[in-house]
């Protein structure tokens, strides 16, 4: 009697992690479900421009105090670093443990001024994942600023700088973002709608 609970208990379990594996294989290799990027031009006619330069430590500081003001770095912590290319830290929750998240983006400009950020390379501790899994679990758990759209299966983020909510319905357009020269301009552009 007790040679045959041990057996049924033990197929129960063998069962279960089988279940638990399948479980996690099917979520890995499910595709994502994205939105539609739209490239939109806005119209400047409403609007006086300013241009601006800088560089990328000052970018830094503004990019992360806006992550910051803004409450988007909430319960999954992240910060994003200019340097050579675009880096996003943070930490993926996997079993009660946090896993150091490292990806890598190369920046392009849109004709509208917007930014994709094409992905360039990823680390997730010592695992290696899927970028279109990764890139869906941070567009799913972060909290993103609107105007960024994530497309896991084209491995780029989307930034829709027209659709950011500035105060004062400032706008901001993308001339030049060099990285590696420092070379970062921008057109502020400010209503005067009458």
């Amino acid at each position: 009697m007790k040679d045959q609970k041990w057996k049924m208990l033990f197929f129960l379990l063998l069962s279960m992690i089988v279940i638990f594996i399948l479980v996690i294989f099917i979520l890995l290799k499910t595709p994502a479900t994205e939105e539609k990027y739209i490239a939109e031009n806005l119209n400047t006619d409403d609007y006086v421009p300013f241009k601006i330069q800088t560089d990328k430590q000052d970018l830094n500081k503004v990019i992360n105090h806006y992550l910051q003001k803004e409450g988007l770095t909430g319960a999954i912590d992240y910060k994003v670093i200019l340097n050579d290319e675009v880096e996003l830290y943070g930490l993926i929750p996997v079993f009660s443990q946090d896993i150091q998240l490292k990806l890598t983006f190369e920046p392009q400009v849109l004709d509208n001024g917007d930014i994709v950020l094409q992905q360039k390379s990823i680390s997730v501790g010592k695992l290696q994942l899927p970028v279109s899994y990764v890139l869906k679990f941070i567009g799913d758990k972060y909290k993103l600023p609107k105007g960024v759209t994530i497309h896991p299966n084209e491995e780029k983020i989307y930034v829709s700088l027209q659709k950011m909510k500035l105060k004062s319905d400032l706008k901001v357009k993308v001339d030049e973002f060099n990285l590696k020269n420092d070379n970062i301009r921008f057109t502020l552009l400010v209503p005067v709608k009458e």
